[in-house]
């Protein structure tokens, strides 16, 4: 069964970075979009960026936008996510995932298709 790994999780103090990886050994990584969405205990799965086939585009949720960067290198079956500036807010659980809509960059969660086991990600204060 396919499946999308994460890594790079783990405690950082409020201001500092991560860089989250996803890889995905699948035939046609660079045929779709992919995404990162987070989880916090108690909340919604909710969205954080989308990049395109070919990294021409992305989309950032707001309360991550200009700090978080999404990048994505096909050859190398991997996508990342530098989150720098981290707040206590941005603790959660995070996903990465395929879109199943090759021309768009959504970022509805039920648009998503294949998904990894996420990553935790905790930022103190």
């Amino acid at each position: 069964q396919v499946q999308l790994v994460e890594s790079g999780g783990g405690l950082v103090q409020a201001g500092g970075s991560l860089r989250l990886s996803c890889t995905a050994p699948l035939r046609t990584f660079g045929s779709y979009p992919m995404g990162w969405f987070r989880q916090a205990p108690g909340k919604e799965r909710e969205f954080v960026a989308v990049i395109g086939r070919n990294s021409g585009s992305t989309n950032t949720a707001d309360s991550v936008k200009g700090r978080f960067t999404i990048s994505r290198d096909n050859a190398k079956k991997t996508m990342w996510l530098q989150m720098n500036s981290l707040k206590p807010e941005d603790t959660a659980v995070y996903y990465c995932a395929r879109s199943r809509q090759q021309w768009t960059l959504p970022s509805d969660r039920r648009l998503y298709d294949l998904w990894g086991q996420g990553t935790q990600v905790t930022v103190s204060s």
